[in-house]
């Protein structure tokens, strides 16, 4: 068995925003509890409102927790922040430092959403309102969780809020390896950062993550790794570039979890971006992730 954070509010559905993937979050659930390894199931708290407000603008806070993000906001957000929605973000990101708990108890746990890497200082955008990954980080640290954090982000678009909320902090680095041509056009400066032609295949990807990654580990010595598992480097993915098999996204998720194992760092692995038509098929990308890291952790 392994860890697992989960909640009923990750499911919740906005009508009139076809270009998110809703569904995706009670599918992926749905798939891990029909699976091997299984997961053992913890709810996601709510973060409390200091810990957003300690990397996120206290007024942009004020916005989102009384559903009164002005429109440019929530046109940069991508829909409309109802009060439930407000309070998935909260959940969300709550789950992320949950996870992040978890994993410094048992070794490696999964968050079955987050992964909200475009919020920035304040505003959200790229369909994220709060960060989850900076809040995590901070609280962790700031409450002596651990003393230092490396967040790994895989995604197909760069972590550009990540790094932008985190920069000059020595407690924190920031590794993201994205598609050089897809959102967001203005990056921000990461740690590391790798930007890959369209089009990237397997074997070129997974030689540049084995190449860069276990370095940047040992050179940074963290105490935990936050890793954004996007699946959108998929090659059928709606909005990425990158042209990765199935094969290829298990065989990055094993690397992650494997070199974090040989060096004894605990792991914990938000859900991150995928996106199209057939949700059933995205859900699978992301609960095959969270399943091949879990059985290459524990093995």
């Amino acid at each position: 068995m392994f860890p697992l954070v989960h909640h009923l509010d990750y499911t919740l559905r906005q009508d009139g925003v076809a270009a998110f993937p809703w569904d995706k979050y009670g599918l992926v659930m749905d798939m891990l509890r029909g699976a091997l390894p299984a997961p053992d199931e913890h709810e996601a708290p709510l973060m409390p409102r200091k810990w957003l407000e300690a990397v996120h603008d206290p007024a942009y806070v004020a916005q989102v927790l009384a559903a009164d993000v002005p429109q440019d906001k929530a046109r940069r957000i991508g829909f409309p922040v109802t009060g439930a929605l407000c309070r998935r973000a909260q959940r969300t990101t709550g789950g992320t430092w949950e996870a992040a708990r978890l994993a410094l108890r048992y070794g490696y746990a999964a968050n079955t959403a987050g992964g909200s890497h475009h919020a920035l200082y304040d505003t959200g955008a790229g369909y994220c309102i709060f960060n989850d990954l900076a809040v995590a980080a901070n609280r962790l640290i700031e409450e002596g969780d651990v003393r230092r954090i490396l967040i790994v982000d895989l995604d197909v678009h760069q972590g550009d809020g990540t790094a932008a909320l985190l920069a000059g902090r020595e407690s924190v680095q920031t590794f993201s390896m994205h598609a050089e041509r897809n959102f967001p056009a203005r990056k921000a400066v990461s740690t590391l950062d790798i930007a890959l032609p369209d089009g990237t295949e397997d074997e070129e990807y997974l030689e540049i993550l084995d190449q860069h990654l276990p370095r940047m580990i040992d050179d940074g010595n963290p105490g935990l790794i936050l890793y954004q598992a996007g699946v959108d480097p998929h090659r059928d993915d709606k909005l990425g570039r990158l042209s990765l098999s199935d094969e290829g996204l298990h065989i990055r998720d094993s690397l992650v979890a494997s070199v974090a194992r040989a060096r004894g760092i605990p792991l914990a692995s938000v859900l991150g971006g995928g996106y199209g038509a057939d949700q059933a098929a995205v859900a699978r990308r992301h609960a095959d992730a969270i399943r091949i890291m879990a059985m290459s952790y524990y093995r």
